[in-house]
C-alpha cells in the first residue's frame, strides 16, 4: 500500500509517463519490500511550483507506507526517485523534495476498509 504522490511544474505532454510510473513502481516496491501490486504512483504535471524563488523545473513528492520506511530506505528512495525525475523529466536532483510518512494500518483505507 505504498503511495507515492509527485507534483511537478514540468509539462508532461509528449512525455512517456508510463515509463516513469513503471520505474517508480518498481523502485518503491523493491526498496520498501512490498509487492508491486500494492504500490500506487500518482504523477501530476504542470503544477505551479516555485522553488528557491524560481519556477525552473522542480518537483515535490510524498510517500506514504505502512511500514518499510527507515532512514536508510528513505535515503535510497530519495536517490531512486530523484534519479528517475532527472532522467525522464530533466528535473535536477537539487530541485526535488520528498516527504516520507510511515502510517498505521488503521490510518490507511483500501477495499472499503482499513489495514
Amino acid at each position: 500500500m505504498p503511495c507515492l504522490n509527485i507534483s511537478t511544474n514540468a509539462n508532461l505532454d509528449g512525455v512517456d509517463t508510463s515509463a516513469i510510473l513503471s520505474e517508480a513502481t518498481s523502485s518503491v516496491a523493491k526498496l520498501i519490500g512490498k509487492p508491486e501490486a500494492y504500490v500506487m504512483i500518482v504523477l501530476k504535471g504542470s503544477v505551479p511550483i516555485a522553488f528557491g524563488g524560481t519556477e525552473q523545473p522542480a518537483a515535490y513528492g510524498e510517500l506514504v507506507s505502512i511500514g518499510g520506511l527507515n532512514s536508510d530506505v528513505n535515503k535510497k528512495l530519495s536517490a531512486a526517485i530523484a534519479s528517475i525525475l532527472e532522467t525522464k523529466l530533466s528535473i535536477p536532483k537539487s530541485r526535488f523534495f520528498l516527504k516520507f510518512y510511515d502510517a498505521k494500518g488503521s490510518f490507511f483505507g483500501w477495499n472499503g476498509t482499513t489495514f
